[in-house]
């Protein structure tokens, strides 16, 4: 039988690179796409506990879809437990721009969405690419003219080990990066440590009132393992990813802190 997967994303349902992912997925899974009406990046893991949420079915390109209105996360469950879907697989993306770094990693909803399935005991890949041009970053997901071939190829071969294998022992999710350019191979990495030096812009609307953008020039840190640094070398960017945030080499010297202090 074929492996049951559920497509999500966080640039919207129509954003060609879910398309993309859904093409390469096509021709070995049963692929079902539950996924944001609209733009949602940078809206992390969140969920939307405080309104309801709205589910349609809808045909794009002559292929069904579902449109959940709400984030990644939101799209995730919906698909789980309102559709009743039990796929062997979640897969997140092709998300249009790279999430790279501790940063990206915290905010990004595609990688959202696949640490939601890893928290119900689903396992999920997270798929990003990279734009040449970061200000493609913010174009309607609708209107990009991308070449999606390399990407697809890197979605399908991966996609179908991780099927086979499984994850990799001690790991929830995968995070996989893909290189604008032409790729020089895999590396396995670890998160880069910044990717922006963030800082608030302000500025003046016609009315004389302020108003501000949060902004960031990117940096780059020189790290030999580094997603951010694969991914500068044109090599696709592979990252095992736990839930447990858990600083365990900072527990001892906690412990010993407390002691010190009397607690």
């Amino acid at each position: 039988m074929r492996p049951k997967i559920l497509l999500t994303n966080d640039d919207g349902v129509n954003s060609g690179g879910l398309w993309a992912a859904y093409e390469a997925l096509s021709a070995f899974a049963d692929v079902t796409i539950v996924a944001p009406a609209v733009q949602q990046s940078a809206v992390g893991r969140s969920i939307s506990i405080f309104e309801p949420l709205r589910m349609n079915e809808m045909i794009i390109g002559g292929l069904p879809a579902h449109m959940v209105e709400g984030r990644p996360t939101d799209a995730l469950l919906l698909g789980l437990y309102g559709l009743h879907l039990k796929p062997d697989m979640v897969v997140s993306g092709i998300n249009l721009g790279e999430n790279i770094s501790y940063e990206s990693i915290t905010t990004s909803g595609t990688v959202g969405a696949a640490m939601e399935a890893a928290n119900q005991g689903i396992p999920a890949l997270a798929y990003s690419l990279q734009m040449n041009d970061p200000g493609n970053k913010f174009t309607d997901p609708r209107c990009h003219q991308m070449d999606f071939l390399q990407a697809k190829d890197v979605v399908a071969k991966l996609t179908q080990m991780f099927l086979v294998t499984g994850l990799p022992q001690g790991s929830h999710l995968v995070n996989i990066n893909i290189p604008a350019c032409r790729m020089e191979g895999y590396a396995v990495t670890t998160l880069g440590t910044q990717l922006f030096n963030t800082y608030v812009e302000e500025r003046i609307d016609p009315r004389g009132k302020p108003y501000y953008w949060i902004r960031g020039d990117m940096i780059y840190t020189p790290e030999p393992h580094s997603d951010v640094t694969a991914l500068r070398n044109n090599y696709v960017s592979i990252t095992p990813l736990t839930l447990d945030n858990t600083a365990f080499a900072a527990c001892g010297e906690l412990k010993k802190m407390l002691v010190d202090q009397g607690f």
